[in-house]
């Protein structure tokens, strides 16, 4: 990636406050004309991929490479100082490192886990009732359930979580500064390696351990390697999750008919066929999904040359007419389960069940819990996460009475 010529548009690009569900308007025209288009992403010049079918193609070419930082001898991501992380991995070393965390993240696991996230949800409904008639949904209740899931399946205590929100604030906002993401990757680093100590002599049942039991008498993994992966998949179980139970519930606020179909239902089908829309339709993973060229190679009619850097526009692919029809709404009945909110191909997210399961009991058990939900401030006084790596809301003001 060579250093941006700054009339190139921003990536990822804001989203319209007037419609700050659709992503930012300007993708639609990327889409439409012919080629990739090159943006500045990160002070850098790549290409963005914003059609459908051009990111399934890019996704599977095994000449685009999930290895940014190795390939272009750079800085980006860390890649020269800290340990390999699974998502920054070329197969055949990527599935061997994601075969070695899948085991906790199957549909048993998660299914064995529903009752649990399902307890956990309604007890921070609790403590939000219990504590007025009002409150900030996101710090309330969006953040701390897949918070406190994500720590014990890892093994992390939890009454660390400000902690580790903290560090992965600066480390996904757009306006953080080189040295600001260095330093807090340094202390998470820290941390989670600590962590790592404790429990190769304190063993638990929980994945960190059971990586360090597995894996690290062998050699298989050290343990820098166990603890940069275990904050990837701290960082990414409850900010992700977190973002879509906030974004998702303002959007079903402001499609109260869908809203009323999802809290009244008893049928799983319904409730899974609105989280997979509402994936789609949000897609608030907008600018995460960096690739580079390892040789010259044709993509959507444009010559990628060796070296060059692509960046995967989601919330363009998952709004793309060639991909459905009526895309810009919101419709819970279709089959959208091809979107694209979790990536494509071998790298798609390894959490997707988890978060899946998430959401199916968070949006319907709040909706139920609480049947007047309503916004305790004007759309209009909302403040969306354009400044975030990954979008969404950074409060929630609602009220219930």
């Amino acid at each position: 990636m060579t250093t941006s010529d700054t009339e190139l548009p921003a990536f990822p690009g804001d989203r319209d406050p007037r419609c700050p569900f659709d992503p930012a308007p300007e993708y639609t025209q990327w889409r439409t004309t012919g080629g990739l288009r090159q943006v500045n992403w990160q002070g850098h010049t790549v290409w963005a991929v914003s059609r459908y079918e051009d990111i399934k193609v890019a996704m599977t070419d095994p000449r685009i490479s999930a290895e940014v930082a190795a390939q272009q001898g750079s800085a980006a991501h860390h890649g020269d100082t800290m340990p390999k992380i699974f998502p920054r991995m070329d197969d055949p070393e990527h599935a061997v490192l994601r075969r070695m965390l899948t085991k906790d993240f199957t549909v048993k696991r998660v299914n064995a886990l529903r009752p649990e996230i399902e307890k956990m949800a309604n007890a921070f409904i609790d403590t939000m009732v219990a504590g007025g008639g009002t409150a900030d949904l996101v710090q309330a209740y969006a953040l701390p359930v897949p918070s406190l899931v994500i720590s014990l399946l890892l093994g992390v205590p939890y009454s660390d979580h400000a902690f580790f929100q903290e560090i992965t604030g600066v480390l996904m906002s757009r306006t953080a500064t080189e040295e600001e993401k260095q330093q807090a990757n340094g202390k998470i680093f820290g941390y989670l390696y600590e962590l790592v100590a404790r429990k190769e002599a304190e063993p638990d049942d929980a994945l960190i351990s059971r990586l360090i039991q597995e894996y690290l008498p062998t050699g298989q993994l050290t343990r820098e390697t166990i603890a940069m992966n275990s904050f990837i998949l701290l960082s990414a179980g409850h900010e992700t999750t977190a973002n879509m139970i906030g974004l998702g519930t303002l959007a079903l606020l402001e499609n109260p008919d869908t809203l009323a179909r999802l809290r009244d239902t008893d049928d799983p089908r319904v409730v899974s066929g609105a989280v997979e829309e509402l994936l789609r339709y949000l897609t608030i993973v907008h600018s995460l999904v960096a690739r580079v060229a390892t040789e010259d190679t044709e993509i959507g009619g444009t010559l990628v040359r060796a070296g060059e850097g692509l960046i995967m526009n989601l919330p363009a692919a998952n709004r793309d007419p060639a991909f459905l029809d009526n895309p810009d709404t919101l419709d819970i009945d279709r089959n959208t389960r091809a979107h694209m909110a979790f990536g494509y191909g071998v790298h798609q997210c390894l959490g997707q069940t988890l978060a899946r399961a998430e959401l199916e009991i968070a949006l319907p058990t709040l909706l139920r819990r609480l049947p007047n939900l309503r916004l305790a401030v004007p759309l209009e006084q909302i403040r969306f996460r354009n400044d975030m790596s990954i979008y969404g809301v950074h409060e929630l003001p609602v009220t219930w009475e």
